[in-house]
Order: C-alpha cells, then structure tokens, then sequence
C-alpha cells in the first residue's frame, strides 16, 4: 500500500513534498493510517484535531490519544474544543452538519492563520461508495454519482483510491493502533446502514465490486466533463451575461433538443431544487419567481432572470465632495472636466454648483420621483419609469440613484435628472461614470 500511496500523490499532487499540509486526525483508522503513510513518505506535515465533546470522556481521551501520537512523532498538533450540541440548537443544524461546519471552519482557520498549503483529509473509497449511494437514493444528476473528488480548495484526500479493507491490512501489517469510535458499530447514521447492510450485499454479489466501483467513478466523471463542456458552450448562445444578473432566452433555450439538462447544470450550484417548478417556469406568465437560499429565479417575458437575492434595500453610501471613486454594490468614478463629450445612460455630466454634498447612493423607494431629462421638466414617478423601460422585478430591485438631498440626481444607468444638467453658465462640469 505504501508504494501505491506514494506514487498515487506524485501523480496526483506532483508538487506536495514542497507543500507545508495540515493532516485531520481524529484518532480513528483512518486518520492514523494516513498520519503513518505522510511520516513514511517524508511529506512535511502538522496534525489539526477537533474535539466536539459528543461522547463523553471518550471525546477527551481520542484527543488525548493524537496528542500523545504527535509527541512520539515530534508533529506539530493543533486542537480546539467545540459544544457542537449548543451550536447545533442555536443555529437549528442537525449534529453532523453542525460538526462538519464547525470543523472545516476551524482548519480553515489554521491553514490561513500558519501558512498551510493544503488541509489533507482520510476520506476514502468505501467513503465515495457511500456518497454515491446516499446522492443515488435521494435523486441526483452525475454530478452526484462522481464519488468525492480528490481536490476541491484547498482540501486534498490521498487515500480516495484506497478500500477500507486496504487500510485495515497495512494497520494490522504495521501494528498501528488507533481510537475506535463506538458509534460506527450502531445504525444510528445513514452512512453506518450502507457500511453494515447495502456494502457487504454489494461485495458479495461482486468480490471484485472496489474496482469495478472505480471503474464506474472514472466513467461518470469523464461524462460529466463531457457534460461541463457541452454546458459552456451552449451557455455563451443562450445566457447573457448583465452586470448584476444573468438573463437565459427562453427563445434560443427551447431550440435545444434538452434544454432541461442544460437548465440543471447552470441552476443546481446555485443551491435551485425544485426542478419540475423551474421547467414549468419556462412557460409560465411574466413575474413567476421560483427562490434558493441565495438567488431567485424570474420569468420575465422572453427570459428567465438569475440574481442574487436583494438584502438589505435601505443600504445606502455617502459620496463627499472630491471623492474621485465609488465601490458600494456598483463602481462609479466621478472627475471634474472642462466639456463634455457625448453622454449615454453609463455616462452623465452635471453641474456640480448645483449638487449638495455628500451625494447618497441609495435603492429606490416606493413614492420616488424626479424630472426625466428631456422631458422638459415635467416629473415621473420612477416606478412608472421603470414600468415604461420594462424592467423586470429583478432589474427594479437592482436599480440605483445618485441623490442631492432629497433630489435624485441620476437612476443610475438608466436616465439623469433634468435639473442637474449643465447649461451656458455652467462652470463646474461633473462627469459621472458606471463602470460595468
């Protein structure tokens, strides 16, 4: 198993005996196997162990047992102490999403706060089998069926290639002890009914079912990579990319011969669920809206509109005389000229005599109302304005304006106001500027 371990990291991470890693132990076999193999290949390494206090004094003594193992190793060891069932309750987490969150978190800590390269974990073959049954089980696409990949950040796992079985020969072989866990003997954890129930059925059925299982995970993922290209390229046809959103021509989109598939792919990481509601989307009436945790999902007549949800609407940013450059929710630069050249919706120049400083950057509110430029001075509600532009929801709730007071200077992007515009007796010319 060592040659193997060590010629599976030459191939897949050729660069890791520069690297400074930060290895995951919690004491169990897994871990340990992997701390033995990193201090036999000579790959420079520090241990980071979490201790979740979930069983009891056998919480204590697993961190106890990795201490002791750094020691007699002389490995640097990194611990903290979690109450994972408080933090579960206060944030309504189950105990495992609760831990996990709490531990990744904590390792991400570390690799950033002493200049680690990579955090390494023992997550295994047997693992990706669980993965893969619990994605299948629960509906998936392929991107589900790919097993665990063995990189994603800065998270790499060395043993992905490796069964449980493997592990436990080369520990037996090397006399390794370890800390056994007493909830893996239960059925108290999905995971746990696959490991004790489905695998065994599947191995008898197949004595050979680890590497006709990697076969398969090596097929799926070149699928998938089939599928990924497939998907950017029918991408740039179909989706328009806009500055605050993204716009899908529902058009062009049901030329393709499966345009849900395609739907699927550019949705799914953006945390969207409810499928059979977003193909409905297609064909339903203007301002549909289907919601993730962080973006929503519009019909708006030709397209279907992906942003990201509006937070707080009443942010707003002050803009002081000589401020040159603005980063808030959008990048506005702004410099006094002697003339102006010709002015678009990006593009406005006013008479800054006429402005009250600071400037606000704001949301629009219900009730707003200014002075179009070009219509002679009668006013608008900008309600009505964007409903004349034909704005969609998203687009609305995406809008900007540049404040004097309680004057709005510019909708940004869209129309100035006429009662900032330069005329003959202007001597101070403001050029404003929205930079995509």
């Amino acid at each position: 198993m060592l040659l193997k371990f060590q010629n599976n990291i030459v191939h897949h991470f050729p660069s890791i005996h520069s690297k400074h890693l930060l290895l995951a132990v919690s004491g169990g076999i897994d871990s340990i196997v992997l701390a033995a193999l990193f201090l036999k290949s000579n790959l420079n390494f520090s241990i980071v162990h979490c201790n979740f206090n979930l069983r009891a004094t056998e919480s204590d003594l697993d961190q106890k047992f990795v201490e002791a193992y750094c020691l007699e190793n002389n490995i640097q060891f990194f611990t903290t102490s979690f109450d994972t069932k408080a933090f579960a309750t206060d944030y309504k987490l189950s105990t495992q999403i609760a831990a996990r969150k709490l531990r990744y978190d904590y390792f991400y800590e570390v690799l950033q706060k002493e200049n680690f390269d990579f955090i390494a974990t023992a997550h295994h073959l047997d693992d990706s089998v669980e993965t893969f049954i619990i994605n299948l089980s629960r509906g998936t696409g392929i991107d589900g069926l790919t097993g665990i990949p063995l990189q994603n950040d800065k998270i790499i796992r060395p043993l992905l290639n490796f069964s449980r079985s493997d592990i436990e020969k080369f520990a037996k072989v090397n006399n390794i002890n370890w800390r056994e866990d007493a909830s893996n003997a239960t059925d108290y954890y999905v995971r746990n009914k696959i490991r004790h129930h489905l695998a065994p059925i599947l191995r008898e059925l197949n004595p050979s079912f680890s590497n006709s299982f990697q076969q398969t995970l090596q097929n799926l993922q070149q699928a998938q990579s089939l599928v990924d290209d497939a998907s950017r390229i029918v991408y740039k046809k179909v989706v328009e990319d806009e500055v605050d959103y993204k716009k899908i021509n529902i058009e062009e989109l049901k030329l393709l011969p499966n345009y849900k598939a395609y739907l699927y792919q550019w949705l799914q990481p953006l945390g969207f669920t409810a499928w059979q509601d977003i193909y409905d989307l297609v064909d339903a009436e203007s301002g549909k809206k289907i919601l993730s945790e962080q973006y929503q999902l519009l019909k708006n007549r030709n397209y279907l509109i992906i942003a990201p949800k509006i937070g707080n609407s009443t942010s707003e940013f002050r803009i002081h005389k000589g401020t040159a450059e603005v980063n808030f929710h959008i990048k506005l630069l702004l410099c006094k000229v002697s003339k102006p050249f010709y002015s678009t919706n990006k593009t406005i120049f006013v008479d800054d005599e006429k402005l009250s400083y600071p400037l606000t950057l704001r949301r629009w509110k219900t009730g707003d109302i200014f002075h179009p430029l070009g219509m002679n001075g009668k006013s608008k509600k900008v309600s009505k304005f964007f409903k004349d532009e034909k704005l969609s929801q998203i687009e609305k709730e995406n809008a900007w304006l540049l404040c004097s007071g309680t004057e709005i200077i510019w909708v940004v992007g869209l129309r100035a106001d006429e009662r900032f515009k330069i005329s003959n007796t202007t001597t101070t010319l403001l050029q404003i500027d929205l930079i995509q």
